[in-house]
């Protein structure tokens, strides 16, 4: 669903990054630092099977995209890198326990830019539930863990 931008409480830390040219980006998409430029979700290269490229996208995972950005444009996007703000977010149908582990739901060999499902592992999870439901929901409340802020529980997150 594009342009879905649910910001609901916290600490946003807006940062700006430079867009790839040939990116589309909206609002409240997934986004990933590929070396000097943001790029959503969607375009992470797909790695073997769901599990491993989710993996690789928590690896270099840094926020939620606050502004959009049209294919060939070029300038510097806000992203919030905040692991204290907290949005609602679709998420693949299930009950859910405050502090289940979440990563991009994937689609037919990509990553989807503003969906998220459980993950098996902590390498895999780039969000966190943030609150429990006892009925089948499709979106739901969650903080995210940059790779890249040192307060981010991502066990991706490393300085130097």
């Amino acid at each position: 669903m594009p342009n879905s931008l649910s910001f609901r409480s916290g600490q946003v830390a807006l940062q700006k990054f430079r867009v790839e040219t040939t990116s589309v980006v909206e609002p409240g998409d997934l986004i990933f630092l590929d070396e000097t430029v943001i790029r959503p979700a969607s375009e992470t290269p797909w790695n073997v099977d769901l599990a491993t490229t989710q993996q690789d996208f928590a690896n270099t995972f840094l926020g939620i995209a606050h502004e959009q950005s049209a294919n060939g444009e070029s300038d510097p996007l806000s992203v919030d890198v905040s692991a204290t703000s907290v949005y609602e977010f679709d998420v693949t149908s299930s009950t859910f326990e405050f502090g289940n582990a979440l990563g991009p739901e994937g689609g037919t060999s990509v990553l989807l830019d503003q969906q998220l499902a459980f993950v098996g592992t902590a390498a895999q999870a780039i969000a966190r539930a943030m609150e429990y439901t006892d009925q089948m929901v499709t979106r739901l409340r969650v903080s995210f863990a940059s790779a890249y802020a040192t307060s981010s529980v991502n066990t991706n997150a490393t300085v130097g």
